[in-house]
């Protein structure tokens, strides 16, 4: 387990990042993302389509040497839901929400460890150039443009067109591409990110045959039905000098470091989507042992996610 760490670098993980200054605002980039996919304004901005899901929550003998937060290290019910995002990045995203009473984390992750874009207004930036217009440039130049001058942004979609999905949510990994510092009852805090693999299946990774939308969630009801929906919650471990503050690059040598198994997650049934629109998931929602990331991501994040549930109700 990594030494203490000083008091300046615990705050970090438990205070949220001031928001940027610049001029993006949450707002805008809410309406850049439903200009981007084409959604009215009463749909969800960003992972618009999804299904609504209950489970259980069992945690490893492991997970109480890296966190205190009691989200993680007591067996709970989950509340989840798998989802597809409405623009052209074929992202599928994975929010769960684990503990009770005060000590809820809920977990945002999707289907690519990094993000499209390290700040807020590059995020803004990279959102208007996949707006089409009339009489405007056609978008695949405009993003190839954007692309050529911000080659960053290309680090998502490369990685998605290198790493076919498989055929269901159900056998997807899923990646939090935020640096969380987490701390456990010795007061020992380290980074780590969380990724979330289905159990049992490694072998199957090679079944990527491309489904249309309405396929993948008959697929997930079938395999709700049958029991057939578990997932190990790992977390990647950090290392000296590791980068926590941009999301769109991954730690070296990711895939092969040492990783922590925190807990299980068992997929028990359906609920009403409406179970989760009520739930008003928020990424900001961590239980103490687990700390809010210190990137401009995160806290812009948490910004849109206020605004954007505000304007649902």
């Amino acid at each position: 387990m990594r030494e203490k760490l000083g008091p300046s670098a615990r705050a970090q993980g438990r205070i949220l990042p001031k928001f940027p200054s610049g001029a993006a605002k949450p707002a805008s980039i809410i309406r850049a993302l439903k200009a981007a996919a084409g959604l009215p304004p009463s749909v969800r901005a960003s992972f618009a389509s999804g299904r609504c899901v209950r489970g259980t929550y069992a945690p490893s003998d492991q997970a109480r040497d890296l966190t205190k937060s009691r989200s993680f290290t007591k067996p709970s019910r989950v509340l989840a839901c798998f989802s597809l995002e409405a623009t052209d990045t074929n992202l599928r995203g994975f929010t769960f929400r684990l503990g009770s009473n005060g000590q809820r984390s809920e977990i945002f992750t999707h289907s690519a460890p990094i993000h499209s874009a390290g700040t807020l207004d590059q995020m803004l930036a990279y959102l208007k150039a996949r707006i089409q217009e009339p009489n405007r440039t056609p978008v695949e130049e405009t993003i190839a443009a954007f692309s050529a001058r911000h080659p960053e942004t290309r680090r998502q979609a490369d990685y998605i067109a290198a790493h076919p999905l498989p055929a269901s949510f159900a056998r997807t990994t899923y990646w939090g591409v935020h640096a969380f510092p987490a701390t456990n009852a010795k007061g020992e805090t380290r980074f780590i990110k969380f990724k979330v693999m289905p159990v049992g299946e490694e072998a199957k990774q090679a079944e990527t045959t491309a489904k249309p939308a309405d396929l993948l969630y008959r697929d997930l009801d079938a395999r709700i039905a049958a029991r057939d929906i578990r997932f190990s919650v790992m977390a990647l471990l950090d290392r000296p000098g590791d980068p926590v503050m941009d999301v769109t690059i991954r730690w070296p040598d990711e895939d092969a470091r040492e990783a922590l198994r925190l807990g299980t997650i068992v997929i028990t049934g359906v609920e009403a989507n409406q179970a989760c629109d009520e739930a008003a998931f928020h990424p900001k929602n961590l239980a103490e042992g687990i700390g809010h990331p210190p990137d401009e991501m995160f806290a812009a994040r948490c910004a849109t996610y206020a605004v954007a549930q505000k304007k649902r109700r």
